[in-house]
């Protein structure tokens, strides 16, 4: 049994006498390391952690932290100590890496922050309180404090957030040959890199170099011969959203950044932006569902505060919609089946105005819905809904016919269904345009109007007719 538990806690493979290859041979968070893992930050075995976890990537590390209890997450830091690289901060997530950076402190932090690139750093620091910013930037080496500050002084979610100051700029009368000697002699300057830059003595951008171009060139030719002028680049201001629908618009790798006056400040990587995407759209999905952060790290009084404001809003809109079914009270004790057909009008009408916001949202967000094709998308919404309307008439009033065997409720059935789901096309386009217009974000908000206005609406109709036609 002994011998069972020992093969047990070992995981089947004897890691404790295994050379660094075999470490390396179990590259990638798999089950058996990760097992392993949790097994030694139990036994607080410093040196097997170490040879555990520097095979893995940084994004693997941050896994395997965001994993682990708040007890095994403090043991595996104090564990690690400087064997924790500094790069796992980037993959954290955000409630994850405020634990970590609690762990370790502001010096460690202020150690870590000038092996990070230059926007990783900014992007760990901007989260931060501000007092503790301010801490852990007065102890950065002067040169990273002037970027850093700099960086910071732009807006939130603008391209100067996003940059990184770590790119390559050359005058234009080098030749290639020049430019590919000066990189080989200082290959420590970008890691990553799809271009050169060229700019004047005053560093304002006049050109762009690919990587491809460049290294297909003759070493003679000048770059001045090779750049393509004009280039794509965006203002440093520029919000970081209308940054990712240029990238996605016309499939760029990288972006220069520059200033009012055409100076090259930096330049922003395609990685960035698939976060900033990534970011994007779980707010719109934060948004939508109500709910205010997507992260299963985060603690339960902080889920239920997050959630509680939007429910009780919910709470709220649903009153409106049952005062509405109030009005009809003794018209639905006198008939039993409106109390039973009346959810389904009011559910028809919140799906299929739930399918046009979620489609008026994203064209707004990206910039695909505009005052020129404004009037034919609402158009062409209305008679999609009301198209809708008739199939759907047709389907429900069979299905009540059957149901309760009477015309006339068949008949009430398919008009109200007619007219709620005619009704959730046209407020499915306009609640959002509505939003945009007064600056209020359609994503967050149109759910709650539009599921309020189709229930109101619904229920409306479908008790109106009733007491109108049959009492």
């Amino acid at each position: 049994m002994m011998d069972q538990k020992k093969n047990k806690d070992n995981l089947d493979v004897d890691l404790g006498s295994s050379k660094e290859s075999n470490f390396r041979s179990l590259y990638g968070l798999t089950p058996t390391v990760e097992n392993a893992i949790s097994v030694t930050i139990r036994k607080k075995n410093r040196l097997e952690l170490k040879k555990l976890i520097s095979p893995l990537h940084p994004a693997d590390q941050a896994d395997m932290l965001e994993r682990l209890t708040a007890e095994e997450l403090n043991s595996a830091i104090s564990l690690l100590g400087k064997a924790l690289d500094p790069e796992v901060l980037v993959y954290l997530d955000h409630n994850v890496q405020e634990k970590v950076i609690d762990i370790i402190g502001p010096r460690a932090l202020a150690k870590a922050i000038p092996i990070l690139h230059s926007d990783d750093a900014v992007d760990i620091l901007q989260e931060l309180e501000e007092k503790e910013r301010k801490v852990v930037i007065k102890q950065l080496p002067k040169a990273e404090r002037i970027l850093v500050e700099e960086a910071l002084s732009f807006p939130e979610e603008s391209a100067g957030r996003l940059m990184q100051r770590e790119f390559l700029a050359f005058p234009s009368n080098w030749t290639v040959g020049q430019t590919i000697d000066h990189m080989r002699a200082k290959p420590q300057e970008e890691e990553n890199f799809y271009s050169i830059y060229i700019v004047d003595p005053a560093h304002r951008l006049l050109g762009v170099i690919s990587l491809s171009k460049l290294l297909s060139a003759k070493r003679p030719t000048r770059l001045k011969d090779l750049m393509e002028t004009n280039p794509r680049s965006v203002n440093v201001e520029t919000d970081q959203e209308e940054v990712a629908l240029l990238f996605q618009q016309y499939g760029l790798v990288d972006m220069p950044v520059i200033d009012r006056i055409n100076r090259l400040l930096g330049v922003i990587i395609v990685d960035d932006i698939v976060d900033v995407i990534n970011e994007e759209a779980e707010e719109d999905l934060q948004g939508l569902t109500g709910v205010s952060d997507l992260s299963i790290s985060s603690s339960f009084f902080e889920t239920v505060k997050g959630r509680f404001s939007w429910l009780i809003l919910n709470m709220l809109t649903a009153i409106l919609a049952s005062s509405v079914i109030g009005l009809f009270q003794e018209e639905i004790e006198k008939l039993v089946a409106l109390a039973v057909l009346m959810p389904i009008v009011a559910s028809m009408g919140g799906n299929a105005g739930t399918q046009t916001v979620t489609v008026a949202v994203r064209a707004l967000a990206t910039r695909q819905l505009n005052y020129t094709n404004l009037q034919k998308f609402v158009l062409k919404e209305t008679w999609v809904g009301l198209l809708n309307g008739f199939l759907f008439a047709l389907l429900s009033a069979l299905l009540a016919y059957l149901w309760f065997d009477d015309k006339l409720i068949a008949i009430i059935m398919g008009l109200a269904m007619i007219a709620n789901l005619l009704f959730a096309g046209v407020l499915g386009t306009l609640i959002p345009l509505t939003l945009e217009k007064f600056k209020i974000d359609p994503a967050i908000s149109s759910s709650v109007f539009l599921t309020t206005a189709t229930d109101v609406i619904g229920f409306f109709t479908f008790l109106g007719l009733s007491a109108i036609i049959i009492l």
